[in-house]
């Protein structure tokens, strides 16, 4: 049965500090089987057995790697991601995460390069692999073509490649349909793990980037789920959905209505 995973990025932002202490008094509130675990650069000094503490008592099962790793590979920079991805999945092994979401390319440079992303896919996999750990490209945004584009030439060149897909991200650019395709079929096993969020926003509308409850964008909601289960998926699903007041606060009650929306859809 897929289990209904609530995202620490949705719940720890600069509005509370980030503070992951503060899981302890969240979490138990959330109508979630576990969180997925969203890592920054600026926890590596100092922070990582703290972490470890604070994630003990809870289920995460996927980890969300930090940003700045595909970064550094669009900037050509593999001398600097390699040891952020070793450190991402020592921690990962370490709070018993078996699932990994990378953003193969991210930052400024996002896909400007994208051979440089693809060919360095078998070098972070390989690593991923020694820690026993399943490694999932995401369909990020993209500043110079799209995710499907991507995603499509690494499966021509990584045919077991493991993908997660995001409806906001696709929806940026356009692409939720996409999903439905039937020439976008080759897609489908690749899926190894969904985040299920909503966008308000336009065509690549960077002005307007924000993660929207369920209900809150324009989403087919009702499609995706349907598709979803037509296609079989047995896998999790992931809201990121931010829910943090302005004070620093959670909406639970918003959160718990998409975490609920998603339970509801996938157990039908």
């Amino acid at each position: 049965m897929s289990r209904i995973l609530c995202s620490t990025g949705a719940i720890l932002t600069r509005r509370n500090n980030r503070d992951y202490t503060q899981l302890r008094t969240i979490v138990p509130q959330m109508k979630c089987d576990g969180i997925e675990f969203m890592m920054y650069e600026s926890w590596y000094a100092g922070h990582i057995e703290a972490l470890k503490m604070a994630l003990a008592d809870y289920s995460v099962p996927v980890f969300h790697m930090t940003k700045h790793i595909g970064e550094r590979v669009s900037l050509g920079q593999m001398e600097e991601a390699v040891p952020l991805f070793r450190a991402d999945c020592e921690l990962a092994v370490d709070i018993g995460a078996k699932l990994l979401v990378l953003h193969l390319w991210s930052g400024r440079a996002s896909d400007q390069h994208i051979e440089r992303n693809i060919a360095a896919y078998p070098v972070l996999r390989a690593i991923a692999e020694e820690y026993g750990l399943l490694l999932t490209v995401e369909n990020v945004l993209c500043n110079t073509r799209d995710p499907m584009t991507h995603m499509r030439a690494l499966a021509d060149a990584y045919p077991d490649i493991a993908f997660t897909f995001d409806t906001k991200m696709a929806a940026f650019h356009s692409q939720e349909e996409a999903l439905y395709k039937p020439e976008n079929a080759w897609l489908w096993p690749h899926i190894r793990h969904f985040h299920v969020n909503d966008y308000a926003g336009g065509h690549m509308d960077w002005d307007n980037m924000s993660v929207k409850a369920l209900g809150k964008g324009h989403i087919d909601f009702d499609r995706f789920f349907a598709f979803v289960r037509e296609m079989g998926y047995t896998g999790d699903f992931t809201c990121e959905a931010t829910a943090v007041n302005e004070d620093g606060s959670i909406r639970y009650d918003e959160m718990n209505a998409s975490l609920e929306r998603i339970r509801k859809e996938t157990r039908e």
